[in-house]
């Protein structure tokens, strides 16, 4: 199956999302960006995965469409997604947590990672 990188954002200033899009362009990786500031739908559908507003949110999806392509392993009541592997689904990861999570899901090789 083919598979896409949609990653959920904002249209103001956020470190999670600048780290995002350098790990993205550090290993050329192709997404597509979803605005949760103009987008309404989108919006709706990071709080409900998240129960916040988090963004980066990333999910793995089929081409052309925005939700991820299994549902997303769940978050407990009341704990942070912030850098939980759901395997469809990652919010707010750090680098090196992005890094693994786009080789889990073959976005990059997993030999070409280098996190000096």
């Amino acid at each position: 199956m083919s598979k896409e990188l949609v990653m959920y954002s904002r249209r103001g200033f956020c470190p999670f999302v600048n780290i995002a899009k350098r790990v993205l362009d550090q290993y050329d990786v192709t997404y597509r960006e979803i605005f949760i500031d103009v987008d309404d739908a989108a919006r709706d559908r990071v709080l409900e995965w998240t129960g916040f507003l988090s963004v980066p949110t990333f999910v793995v999806a089929q081409p052309g469409e925005m939700l991820p392509y299994r549902e997303p392993l769940p978050l407990s009541e009341g704990v942070s997604p912030r850098g939980r592997n759901r395997d469809t689904m990652i919010t707010e990861p750090n680098a090196d947590e992005l890094i693994d999570w786009l080789a889990q899901h073959k976005f990059i090789m997993a030999n070409s990672v280098s996190k000096d």
